[in-house]
């Protein structure tokens, strides 16, 4: 039976998050906004167009969301260079592949970041296919991602494994109906990853890779 291991890559594999929220909080304050910095980091995860929607609301003026977007990316592009993998991320993956997984990443980035990031990652050799934000109408928490990243595996959902760290994470797999766990290395708490539904929570990518034999036998006795 074919198995996918699906990834998300902000805070799950690499130790982006808390430079997207210096970025967007940046990105805002130049456009006269103040938004607090623990409101952003929360909405870490949505796609750009979400996340300015998510923290502005609905009845705003929207004339300034596309400079607010692309000030974000232009700090953000100023650490694509130094961007850090989280500790056990590359030898998590090539675990998975080692053990039969398709590996395939599931993300909001795309161009030049996600080049960025993979670079970081290193793990090319094993990465079977991206489901990024050039590839699907509509991100986390919407699950097309996921089923994209499924259809690149080419796997059902039972036969999959979502590995995410924030709450919209969890939710996009819940709704492709794939089992989810969960890093707390992007900072979101144990208790609203497990409220949205993961199977199980670890504290790094490496606490994974270390658990990835008692994981790996539960998703046995849950597929049969």
């Amino acid at each position: 039976m074919a198995r996918a291991a699906l990834f998300d890559v902000d805070g799950t594999l690499a130790d982006t998050n808390h430079l997207h929220v210096v970025c967007w909080w940046e990105a805002f304050r130049q456009a006269g906004h103040h938004v607090p910095t623990h409101d952003i980091h929360r909405s870490i995860g949505l796609g750009s167009n979400d996340l300015i929607d998510h923290l502005l609301g609905d009845d705003r003026d929207r004339s300034a969301d596309e400079d607010i977007s692309t000030a974000h990316k232009v700090l953000y592009a100023t650490c694509f260079e130094r961007l850090p993998a989280l500790d056990g991320a590359k030898e998590l993956l090539h675990a998975f592949d080692a053990r039969g997984w398709r590996v395939v990443l599931a993300t909001s980035a795309g161009g030049a970041e996600l080049k960025a990031l993979r670079r970081a990652i290193d793990a090319d050799d094993v990465i079977a296919g991206v489901a990024s934000a050039d590839d699907v109408s509509s991100g986390k928490p919407a699950p097309d991602p996921v089923r994209q990243a499924l259809d690149i595996a080419g796997c059902e959902p039972h036969e999959a494994l979502f590995v995410g760290d924030t709450v919209w994470d969890m939710q996009a797999a819940r709704r492709a109906g794939v089992r989810a766990v969960a890093v707390l290395s992007g900072g979101i708490p144990r208790r609203d990853l497990e409220a949205e539904g993961a199977a199980a929570v670890y504290a790094t990518p490496a606490e994974l890779l270390d658990d990835l034999d008692d994981l790996e036998a539960s998703l046995t006795d849950r597929t049969g």
